[in-house]
């Protein structure tokens, strides 16, 4: 058994798409019989975001009370530390910190930027899983371009699943990066009976940071890739809805494309909200960030993930994820809004059938325990 330590982004942004994220990383490890611990740390002011009152705020307070929850939940409620902006540290661990981070075996960090590195300097392996491939290179490239020092890790691993193939044309910078689908547990997620409906959503952030910009090329976000799809829902007869959030959302031009619009913020007020709307979905259509389309790196949806594991088919735009997993029953690599109508057919002439294949590529390339025990191989801790 391993002591391993994984620092999160959580009791910043405890809605429950950031929450069902993290969780599976770690019931993938603590369900293998490791002894986790799960740090984190607002090293920047207006960190944390706060539900109750829908603001940003230093005050980490609503984050802690809904986390702790969740980790006593699973089994982790003895075993977790937040500090915030002031340097303030909370949680059962938070006396024992200097101790774990001085016997633990591994340091994961899952979200937190650099911000545990000081204090994992003397552990025997430190490793990074970058959820923003392509973004995280580019802006790594551009740092060291500037002479700034990036930090360093003994292993890299992205959720860019063609990272180091010729197929991904996103730097590497002169790292080797290791490819890990984002993991989902079986066990959490599970399949349900199919909804008398036939409305197929996804969750969504309408642009969550800024445009960059690489070597003369633009990169954005969903905003500028749903433009390829706006008209889906004029095509075909299932009804097509977008739980979303983000600035700018043109809300008035989604509905006059017939689709059904959700603040995302409403649907995911909390973990249990989020399942319940993946299980009353027929499936999702989801689109990514162009960042990820346009560099071909790989990138699959920790969100689709959950869909899949709950029975529910998935079509998604296509980051070349489809030279990966399988797709054509229960998961469709799309790229136009022809392709995506012909998807909804199929799962709609025999919805059992995509429904069953859906929850087998879940359980076959995607569950947490196994894709975790990967990595744990992989940087030769068992």
């Amino acid at each position: 058994m391993a002591r391993i330590i994984v620092g999160v982004y959580m009791f910043r942004y405890p809605l429950g798409g950031m929450l069902s994220w993290a969780l599976q990383y770690l019931r993938g490890l603590s369900g293998s019989g490791h002894e986790v611990y799960v740090v984190e740390k607002a090293n920047y002011s207006q960190a944390c975001y706060d539900p109750s009152r829908k603001t940003m705020t230093d005050d980490p307070s609503e984050g802690i009370r809904i986390v702790n929850q969740l980790l006593n939940e699973n089994g982790l409620g003895d075993c977790w530390c937040m500090v915030d902006v002031q340097g303030r540290a909370s949680g059962p661990a938070a006396q024992v910190m200097k101790e774990l981070f001085r016997t633990a075996d591994l340091f994961i960090d899952c979200g937190t930027h650099g911000a545990w590195l000081d204090e994992a300097a003397a552990l025997p392996c430190r490793i990074l899983i970058d959820g923003e491939p392509s973004y995280t290179q580019m802006r790594w490239q551009m740092r060291r371009d500037d002479s700034e020092t990036l930090p360093a890790y003994d292993h890299y691993f992205t959720n860019g699943l063609l990272y180091g193939t010729s197929a991904c044309t996103a730097p590497a910078i002169d790292k080797t990066w290791l490819p890990i689908p984002n993991p989902v547990d079986t066990t959490f997620y599970k399949p349900v009976p199919e909804p008398d409906n036939r409305t197929y959503t996804t969750v969504m952030n309408w642009s969550s940071h800024q445009t960059i910009t690489y070597k003369g090329e633009n990169y954005g976000q969903k905003d500028v890739e749903f433009e390829k799809f706006i008209t889906l829902p004029c095509k075909t007869d299932c009804r097509m809805e977008v739980a979303v959030a983000g600035n700018n959302v043109p809300v008035e031009r989604l509905r006059a494309n017939d689709w059904h619009v959700r603040d995302a913020h409403e649907v995911t007020h909390t973990l249990d909200a989020y399942r319940s709307y993946i299980v009353q979905s027929a499936g999702e259509f989801g689109v990514c960030k162009q960042v990820f389309v346009a560099t071909h790196n790989g990138w699959f949806s920790d969100r689709s993930a959950a869909y899949l594991a709950s029975g529910r088919p998935v079509i998604l735009q296509d980051t070349g994820f489809s030279k990966v997993l399988p797709t054509g029953k229960g998961l469709f690599a799309v790229n136009t809004v022809e392709e995506a109508v012909a998807s909804l057919e199929s799962i709609s002439a025999d919805y059992k059938k995509h429904s069953r294949a859906a929850r087998e590529v879940a359980e076959k390339y995607l569950d947490a325990k196994a894709v975790m025990g990967g990595v744990l191989d992989a940087v030769g801790i068992r």
